[in-house]
């Protein structure tokens, strides 16, 4: 009996601490705003204008996510399990941008929200999408957490 209860004990604290990343598996990503700081390799300056940048939310009560590429809206459901997202129904708004690099980097932004299979987040402030491979296709970080 006591073999079992220290089994079950030890069982508990590994998956409390998400297989060793000391991060839970199900630590969440909602809530927050998530600003985009990286498409791929590439920095991403953020605007003078705050409403100019390109995020996102995430809403566990209706489980849709919502944000913007920085000129267009985006919205759309998403469904996340342990560190596996996937992001669906996505549309946007199609308005015209002020220039050609905000379209290329809000397309690239947008791509890459349709090619997320997971995540990997670095304490509070920073959210990785991972593609189906597991390269990271954006990083976003938390712009409460600055």
């Amino acid at each position: 009996m006591r073999f079992f209860f220290l089994t079950t004990a030890l069982l508990a604290s590994l998956l409390a601490s998400g297989c060793g990343s000391g991060i839970p598996l199900d630590e969440p990503i909602e809530g927050p705003i998530w600003q985009l700081e990286q498409l791929g390799s590439e920095l991403i300056e953020p605007s003078s204008d705050p409403r100019r940048n390109a995020q996102i939310q995430f809403d566990r009560s209706s489980g849709r996510v919502s944000g913007s590429g920085g000129c267009n809206r985006v919205t759309g459901t998403y469904e996340r399990s342990g560190s596996t997202l996937r992001l669906h129904q996505l549309g946007a708004t199609r308005m015209a941008c002020p220039n050609e690099a905000s379209t290329i980097n809000e397309t690239q932004f947008f791509a890459a929200l349709q090619s997320t299979a997971s995540y990997r987040l670095q304490g509070t402030s920073k959210l990785s999408l991972l593609d189906a491979s597991g390269r990271t296709v954006a990083t976003l970080s938390n712009v409460g957490a600055r």
